[in-house]
């Protein structure tokens, strides 16, 4: 049964009001809570029983999988393996997401990793949501990964969002592209207090007229510190864009390390980065307009995130 912390982390990190239609997978504190499977999404536990396995069915188009993670029970690190096979030509969404709620001195914590394979032709939206709450002192972790690769006409599209309330995460991202392939992923993270974040994404342009393009927002307040490693390794005629942007509050620090490495003539690789506080004329302009300087960072910081 949901309880009451549970529908409110679900709506948070899955915008679930209630079981959503269609096929999902729920898991609270390392267990299965409920499950359901549709006539093009079939989803069943792995033969290890530490994750599950969601199949697509060839040409299936416009449907969506739930998979959240709730997680309230003091000291438990849950850690779960998914493994995603999307048929050729299918077209879906895939809602994941992990809430966590502390309420004690205990630390709490979850592990997703996440393999996508998509079958030629094939499309899937990705959307990936971390929050942190309780009124427990307990360290809240959340460390995801995500491993890609896309076949010949794939195309994949992630978005990962670190909400607030997580004191430590260590997010791992790895794709494989295959001839025609298209990869956009577009990350936002936001930090405060004394938490940490850090971001490793290694993009491997393998074949040819593969695309990709990587966007980091971030956002430090407090003390809190991120650090945002990026790769793309081109070894094919192909185009790669890595954008990183970073608003620094407080005392927030952050490092931004993006990579290009071009092993073919014919690569085309771009990056473009940005460090720096909230501009004193935005904020002058939407005060002039009513909104108290809290209010003003919030829009500001809202509207960047987006």
């Amino acid at each position: 049964m949901l309880n009451n912390i549970d529908k409110q982390l679900l709506k948070t990190v899955a915008d679930m009001e209630g079981l959503p239609k269609g096929a999902y997978n729920i898991r609270k504190n390392g267990k299965l809570l409920q499950r359901q499977t549709s006539a093009n999404i079939d989803i069943e536990t792995n033969a290890e029983g530490t994750g599950i396995i969601v199949t697509i069915k060839p040409g299936t188009k416009n449907e969506s999988v739930h998979i959240p993670v709730i997680l309230s029970e003091a000291g438990l690190y849950d850690v779960v393996y998914n493994a995603f096979i999307i048929g050729e030509d299918a077209d879906v969404t895939i809602i994941a997401g992990c809430g966590i709620h502390c309420g004690t001195s205990a630390p709490e914590g979850h592990a997703g990793i996440h393999e996508f394979q998509v079958g030629n032709n094939a499309k899937v939206s990705y959307v990936e949501k971390h929050f942190g709450a309780g009124e427990g002192t307990g360290r809240r972790t959340l460390n995801p990964t995500t491993k890609i690769f896309l076949a010949k006409g794939a195309s994949a599209q992630m978005e990962l969002t670190q909400i607030s309330g997580v004191d430590e995460a260590n997010r791992v991202n790895e794709a494989i592209l295959g001839p025609d392939s298209l990869l956009l992923i577009t990350e936002r993270v936001m930090t405060e207090g004394a938490q940490t974040a850090i971001s490793t994404n290694n993009i491997i342009l393998q074949e040819a007229n593969s695309r990709a393009n990587m966007i980091s927002r971030s956002v430090m307040k407090g003390n809190s510190k991120q650090t945002f490693y990026a790769t793309m390794d081109a070894r094919a005629k192909c185009f790669g864009h890595i954008e990183c942007d970073a608003i620094i509050m407080d005392n927030g620090t952050n490092e931004t390390m993006p990579s290009l490495k071009a092993g073919h003539p014919d690569a085309e690789l771009t990056h473009e980065a940005s460090i720096g506080k909230i501009a004193s004329d935005q904020l002058t302009k939407l005060m002039s307009l009513g909104l108290t300087y809290d209010q003003a960072v919030n829009r500001i910081i809202q509207g960047f995130l987006k």
